[in-house]
């Protein structure tokens, strides 16, 4: 630097008096001229001095993008900058410290980027940094190496890290602990003790997390703020590590105090048109004070004076303690601020979908009031599309009474190759495969080509569907198929098509209506799984025929969930009714409902456990002839799992499947996350359903399993293993199955 300045001054010294004509450089390669000269601050007809043109270098070099300055004399006032620009890093590879993009992830987190220029020192930096991040992550003895290869003009990185020893948690004791367990207070702290088979979800492994232990004696604290105990304090953590075994011990003091009861709720405010009712508030007179509820009703209140526009209101909760009674009185204030309008929407992440796509999902516009439901509207219609990843609506302040919605999203693949399948004893080998966007071009239409084939059935299907034909709340949605299908008593050939329109009633209600015309032919089989049939014999009408279906179609279906593959809050709920008879031999009127609702607990118990209620219900009245093909059968992944598909229904007097008339299934699901990275989960289920001719009852069944739920690059996948649990003689069970996963 010294060396640069110098050569400076002497060009300086030399041009005293002079005014500059002309700047060139020589050596810009990143940079432009003119941004250099922005930089550098000199200008033509600047006076030329040796002050004005040593600042010039020391403002060139201080951007870090150069090794060498040097300035020119070229006569008549002339200068020309000689720059030698740092190298470039072209490439970064991280070894040792997980997947490679986790590797580049951790250092971008520290400061450290490909396209950033080549620096010891910030290399340097950046090696400690990534060091001192795995050292958080509870491991000891990290080595961080670095080999640089240069490549053209350019460097190539990489980075060799072995993480040493992984510290293990054996015992945590909470010193002067009464009241509480230590279980209720370490299921509250980040580090806890280590359990048997603690590599299984739900157990504690013990792995330490060091950037975690200084937060844990506040985690402890709160374990007694949630019993009344507002008195008492927890020290920070002592871990002491035996370095030879790199197993450990963490020790916390506790002194408890005394159990506080709460003795009044109260709330004040004077916020225009705010109305609470104190019955609403999960902290109630009598019971035992316990500060997670001060929070829910710290967010209730946040939502109820942000639905009236003020969205940088501030709820403040006053304690008033009563040591002598042991009572606590707990006093709302609302401190409102100012009303708040929305200044701009603006949208980013989104590189394939259209900004309109995003828009037409978010229920805030400029000039609008703010609100809160509308803000959390808006982020879960965005997550129920399957369009994103990651959707954050994040309101940011411009002014007392305006705020910019920054809505960031996370885009996720829309269209896929995708394939399924599984093996049933009555129809071996099953796949499946489709091609289909569920956002084509951005625009948010879907579009689907697909097939499925087993050793009994081949199906061919081409779908196109406008959730917002020119961005209104109309939709239209078309659906042509083929389906040939060697059900076990007989045979069955179709060909048909669908087409409906439908309106968004309100945000999460949509009803539509359609038009579906299906020719099919079916006839009783001739196989060896239907032995009646082998040989020839009488005609059965039941089982052999062709008949035209011509029928209009309507439904209503209401969806408030926050996401469309995993969704931790709200419920579907749909009624879809089919009138066959308008023209055509098929007379009759088909019934389907369907109920689904989800609740996440990751709030409560700060695990993502996610417990699910699925419900469905079809009838069908008979108002002239339903044929075979149209009614009812159960089994299958969708209906009752552990059984094949369209394996259950009422039989004849032959043992033949006849099909049913109504017909309900139910679900409860438990899902905890199995690999976060690789988005897996793991769900418990339990399955129970019935079907019938005359009633539902006539058929009862159950099952069990568990499912691999894979959120994977090739579309959502699941790995289905059940167990039918009073199955009877003559059912056809199914112990795996795998397919493309559904919502629902």
């Amino acid at each position: 630097m010294k060396k640069i300045i110098a050569l400076s001054l002497v060009a300086g010294s030399l041009l005293m008096g002079q005014k500059i004509t002309s700047i060139k450089f020589d050596g810009l390669v990143h940079l432009s001229p003119e941004v250099a000269k922005e930089v550098a601050d000199i200008h033509v007809g600047d006076p030329l001095d040796s002050r004005r043109v040593n600042e010039s270098v020391k403002k060139l070099f201080a951007q870090g993008y150069f090794s060498d300055v040097y300035v020119e004399n070229r006569g008549g006032g002339g200068l020309v900058y000689h720059v030698k620009e740092k190298n470039a890093i072209t490439n970064i590879n991280v070894e040792g410290y997980g997947s490679e993009e986790d590797g580049v992830k951790a250092l971008e987190q520290v400061g450290l980027k490909r396209g950033d220029f080549y620096d010891k020192i910030t290399i340097e930096k950046a090696k400690q940094a990534l060091t001192k991040k795995i050292e958080s992550e509870g491991y000891y003895d990290t080595v961080v190496n670095i080999e640089e290869k240069k490549i053209n003009d350019g460097m190539a990185l990489t980075f060799k890290v072995n993480k040493g020893e992984k510290i293990n948690i054996k015992k945590v004791n909470f010193v002067g602990a009464k009241n509480l367990s230590k279980n209720e207070i370490e299921k509250k702290v980040a580090n806890k003790e280590s359990e048997v088979l603690g590599f299984l979800p739900g157990r504690n492994s013990g792995d330490a997390n060091v950037d975690q232990l200084s937060y844990d004696a506040y985690r402890a604290r709160d374990a007694y703020l949630e019993q009344g105990y507002l008195d008492a304090t927890v020290s920070k953590p002592v871990m002491r590590v035996d370095f030879g075994t790199y197993n450990a011990e963490v020790n916390y003091v506790v002194n408890e105090g005394v159990q506080y009861r709460v003795a009044r709720v109260d709330i004040m405010q004077n916020v225009p048109g705010l109305t609470v009712d104190k019955d609403e508030f999960r902290l109630q007179t009598g019971r035992v004070f316990n500060i997670e509820r001060v929070r829910q009703d710290i967010k209730y209140l946040t939502e109820q004076v942000g639905n009236l526009g003020y969205a940088n209101a501030q709820i403040v909760p006053n304690f008033q303690k009563d040591t002598q009674n042991k009572k606590v009185s707990v006093t709302y204030q609302v401190l409102a601020g100012d009303q708040v309008k929305i200044n701009d929407v603006i949208i980013s992440g989104n590189s394939a979908t259209k900004d309109s796509v995003v828009r037409r999902y978010i229920y805030l516009a400029p000039g609008d009031t703010y609100s809160y439901t509308d803000l959390k509207d808006s982020k879960s219609a965005l997550g129920r599309t399957g369009f994103f990843e990651k959707v954050d609506i994040t309101p940011k302040r411009v002014s007392a009474d305006k705020v910019d919605l920054h809505v960031k999203v996370e885009e996720t693949a829309t269209g896929s190759i995708t394939a399924g399948g599984g093996y049933g004893s009555y129809e071996g080998f099953m796949l499946n495969a489709s091609v289909s966007d569920k956002n084509i071009f951005g625009t948010g239409i879907t579009a689907s080509l697909g097939f499925d084939v087993s050793e009994v059935s081949t199906n061919y299907n081409v779908g196109f569907s406008n959730p917002r034909i020119f961005d209104s709340e109309y939709s239209l949605a078309l659906n042509l198929y083929k389906r040939d299908y060697e059900y076990i008593d007989y045979d069955q050939e179709q060909i048909g098509g669908s087409i409906a329109v439908g309106k968004q009633l309100t945000r999460n209600f949509y009803a539509s209506l359609g038009y579906a015309y299906v020719d099919t032919d079916f006839h009783e089989a001739n196989n060896a799984a239907n032995p009646n049939a082998i040989g020839g014999g009488v005609i059965d009408p039941i089982f052999t025929g062709t008949y035209i279906k011509s029928a209009g179609l309507l439904g209503f279906n209401f969806d408030n969930t926050d996401d469309f593959y995993v969704a931790r809050e709200g419920i579907i709920a749909g009624l879809n009714i089919e009138y066959a008879g308008l023209g055509g031999d098929a007379e009759f009127i088909k019934y389907k409902a369907k109920f689904g609702a989800y609740y996440g607990f990751q709030d409560i118990i700060d695990y993502d456990l996610i417990l699910r209620y699925k419900a469905r219900v079809n009838y069908i009245t008979d108002e002239g002839y339903v044929p075979i093909a149209e009614k009812l059968f159960m089994g299958g992944i969708g209906s009752l799992r552990g059984y094949n598909a369209y394996s259950l229904s009422p039989r004849d007097t032959l043992g033949r499947r006849t099909g049913g008339l109504q017909n309900f299934t139910t679900s409860i699901e438990a899902s905890i996350p199995l690999s976060t990275e690789a988005k897996m989960r793991l769900t418990g289920f339990y399955d129970y359903g019935m079907i019938g001719e005359d009633s539902f009852d006539e058929i009862k069944r159950s099952s069990a399993g568990v499912v691999i739920e894979w959120q994977s690059g090739f579309g959502p996948i699941n790995l289905v293993f059940a167990k039918a649990l009073d199955d009877e003689t003559g059912d056809s069970t199914s112990t795996f199955e795998f397919s493309m996963g559904t919502k629902f």
